[in-house]
């Protein structure tokens, strides 16, 4: 039987199994978008624009293990989606990216919203394609979402012609998928395992650093049993933060740029640094030369080229960071005299808490102490800057809560529609968006999409009225300069300003209205006595979101910290401003 590619199209989503198809029509997808009119097997979400729209499909990805689906126009429409495609593909996300394309025979000639977006994806994704015929296209779509979801996950873009979509042909989808050359990598070298085994066994001060991967491939329960039963300290990248719940005894912290000292010192002290599914970015390691001198480095990732990329280690292992920790944990021995380690660290982590003082005012920990205590299990989705450090250190997260945040782009925006998406994936669990005044902005028509499909998220806004994270970056290695960043400056302000005064212009917007005209509750907090009356007000809401504006000191830092180019040893745990 014959059918036009757009029917062939949704009958592909049915057979995915995808359930959530994140979508914007125009022109060169009209066709498209009439063969989804009625469909039934699975739901069809307006976001307000295309990088709101992928954002979604990112954040429902990583709520739910499954595959992210969208589905665009060409030329801006497929443009809009590259910063959200360059996210996924950092943070190793599976999505399918559909866009809609001219016609075949005017691809190349300055038509119409043509853009060349298989060309301009094909470095920030990991397969691009443009389906040239139509009887490729059950095919290219049945390989897309394979290589989405299989090995490294990632984001694969498929170009959509108009007359291919138009076109009759087979309605047969392939059930199965046979690349050249694309072979994902599966199964465990036991013997690279076992030479991990022994150094462990005979290690003194071995320590876990479990990155994204392991919370990638679900394998949170798994490293938590491992870790317990080799009695080793964990500590997690801010990708890595939940795949030991954070209240556990041998979870030290997040390490880094903004880790713990705990956590930094346990790096720089160990003599055996077992790192799963991290690539060792330079928020990660700091002085490369420095990062954990003392140790023999194990690393276990499914991505090949990851391995001693920046890092160079002494026992590489390719493979699925749940399948190893399974095997690991089959032949893993427990070293004899860690007891006196374990204690060291958690005497250090009790002892050098991140702790915040805002002088009366509210803190962002008292902000995010209000989350964990309001919601026992929940996912919080961060914009990027200071809120999302603040989020990384302070937030809790226990049973089946999980934290979404763009950590290898760092996406200003990314908060509020990877809330929508994730709650759209995740009904049943509480979600919360925590944003800062500034990236909040770049993406708050998304409210609307909210409003639309009837998500009760709670959406916190953090206003220092500065972009807060540069801001602290040029008052402490920049004299001071606030070249920028003020967000209430005006045309009437004097030309350069770097102390901001009761005499600063009024915010706009103003939060609250805002959010009133979405036709939602806007609740602006002004008082740490009011944080968990503002939380109670929006978890009983279960119908629309709920934005809580924080205002909160302009001039607050994020510390520790440890500045560029330093080793983690090297960590700035207070800072005051000269003249203040």
């Amino acid at each position: 039987m014959k059918i036009k590619g757009t029917q062939l199209f949704v009958k592909a989503l049915i057979e995915e199994g995808v359930d959530t198809l994140f979508a914007y029509p125009g022109g060169m997808a009209i066709d498209l978008f009439d063969a989804l009119y009625g469909v039934k097997e699975f739901r069809v979400v307006l976001p307000r624009h295309e990088q709101g729209l992928v954002h979604a499909a990112d954040g429902y990805a990583r709520a739910t293990g499954k595959t992210g689906v969208c589905l665009v126009t060409s030329g801006p429409g497929a443009t809009n989606l590259v910063t959200g495609i360059a996210t996924a593909n950092y943070d190793s996300v599976p999505l399918v990216c559909f866009t809609g394309q001219v016609p075949t025979n005017l691809i190349g000639n300055d038509a119409f919203q043509e853009v060349d977006i298989v060309g301009i994806c094909r470095s920030i994704c990991k397969y691009a394609v443009t389906v040239r015929r139509r009887e490729d296209l059950g095919r290219i779509i049945k390989e897309a979402f394979y290589i989405a979801r299989t090995g490294k996950p990632g984001p694969v873009l498929v170009d959509f012609p108009k007359d291919i979509q138009q076109a009759a042909g087979s309605d047969e989808y392939p059930k199965e998928v046979s690349i050249r050359g694309y072979k994902p990598s599966t199964g465990v070298h036991m013997g690279q395992l076992k030479k991990a085994a022994d150094m462990l066994a005979n290690a003194k001060r071995p320590l876990f650093l479990v990155g994204g991967g392991v919370n990638i491939s679900r394998a949170g329960a798994e490293m938590t049993r491992l870790a317990e039963m080799l009695n080793v300290p964990v500590v997690t990248t801010i990708m890595g933060k939940g795949a030991l719940p954070t209240d556990h005894p041998l979870f030290i912290g997040n390490m880094g740029m903004h880790g713990n000292v705990a956590s930094n010192t346990a790096v720089s002290e160990c003599d055996l640094l077992f790192s799963i599914g991290t690539r060792f970015n330079d928020r990660i390691t700091g002085k490369i030369s420095e990062f954990a001198k003392n140790a023999k480095i194990v690393h276990i990732d499914i991505d090949a080229a990851s391995i001693s990329r920046n890092i160079v280690v002494d026992v590489p292992i390719v493979a699925d960071a749940k399948e190893a920790i399974v095997k690991f944990t089959e032949i893993a021995v427990p070293p004899k005299h860690t007891a006196e380690w374990v204690a060291r660290l958690q005497e250090l982590r009790a002892a050098q808490p991140i702790r915040m003082s805002a002088e009366g005012k509210i803190s962002p920990q008292d902000i995010i102490r209000g989350v964990n205590e309001k919601f026992r299990e929940a996912i919080v989705t961060t914009d990027v800057g200071q809120n999302q450090m603040w989020t990384t250190q302070f937030l809790q997260l226990r049973g089946e809560s999980r934290l979404i945040t763009s950590g290898g782009l760092g996406t200003m925006g990314y908060g509020l529609p990877a809330a929508i998406g994730a709650k759209l994936g995740r009904p049943e669990m509480p979600v919360v968006c925590v944003s800062g005044d500034g990236g909040f902005q770049m993406n708050e028509q998304e409210l609307a999409t909210a409003v639309c499909e009837e998500l009760p998220i709670v959406i916190c806004v953090l206003n220092n009225s500065y972009l807060g994270n540069v801001r602290q970056w040029q008052e402490m290695f920049y004299g001071g300069r606030y070249s920028c960043t003020c967000l209430k400056k005006r045309k009437s302000c004097a030309q350069w300003c770097s102390d901001p005064t009761s005499a600063c212009p009024a915010y706009i917007p103003d939060f609250v209205k805002l959010a009133e005209s979405y036709g939602i509750e806007g609740i602006r907090v002004t008082d740490r006595s009011e944080i968990g009356a503002a939380f109670d007000r929006a978890a009983a809401e279960t119908k629309k979101p709920t934005l809580i504006e924080f205002i909160i000191d302009r001039e607050l830092d994020i510390l520790p910290m440890v500045p560029g180019g330093n080793s983690l040893s090297e960590m700035v745990t207070e800072y005051k401003k000269e003249g203040k």
